[in-house]
């Protein structure tokens, strides 16, 4: 066997052993988001096991938790919140204009004055209706079922929501203005599309 035979084989072996090395890749474990605060968590999941897909947890975070609902299902979700997790009035209701999506959502802020455990708590409540372009409320599409016979904090709330967005709320005792004039004959003023008189 000649010297160059053996060079060609040692070369071979050297390729062979490189070639068969496993490759270790050295990972870092995936970051973890941060943990959710237990009791708001808790919440959630009960929100969540009696209800499945019609509700969306959208956030939850110390002392909130956002639940969404369509408007078919959020008087027996709201019914819920207030028999089963003891929130027992609306601190506030809000709405949101979404010309693009031609929607109109309203957000119930809701709250415990008889549980101790839920004092600092703000469980929102939210549900989406369609919006229209040319708004004639009260005899349109945009209407939600109103939440005053389980919450009876709302009810002025749900006013000012149908005369500033154009939201209808049906089973409210008392869909009519509340702080503008009894004679306003423009689109609601918390439509994105209002425009100031002269600006």
């Amino acid at each position: 066997m000649s010297s160059s035979d053996t060079d060609t084989k040692t070369e071979t072996k050297e390729k062979e052993t490189t070639q068969t090395k496993p490759v270790v890749v050295e990972t870092t474990p995936a970051e973890k988001g941060p943990e959710l605060p237990k009791f708001e968590k808790d919440l959630s999941n009960k929100i969540t096991e009696k209800f499945g897909s019609k509700t969306e947890i959208a956030f939850v975070k110390p002392d909130r938790v956002r639940v969404n609902v369509k408007k078919e299902d959020i008087i027996n979700v709201a019914s819920y919140i207030r028999d089963e997790l003891n929130f027992d009035h609306a601190e506030s209701v809000t709405g949101v204009d979404f010309p693009n999506d031609k929607e109109i959502e309203v957000v119930y802020h809701l709250g415990s004055y008889t549980d101790p455990k839920l004092a600092r708590q703000v469980l929102s409540l939210a549900t989406r209706t369609t919006r229209e372009d040319n708004p004639n409320p009260g005899n349109d599409s945009t209407r939600l079922p109103s939440l005053r016979d389980i919450f009876y904090s709302v009810e002025f709330h749900e006013r000012e929501c149908f005369e500033m967005l154009g939201v209808y709320f049906e089973g409210h005792p008392d869909n009519r203005r509340l702080l503008l004039p009894e004679d306003w004959a423009d689109i609601p003023p918390l439509r994105k599309d209002f425009a100031i008189k002269g600006r």
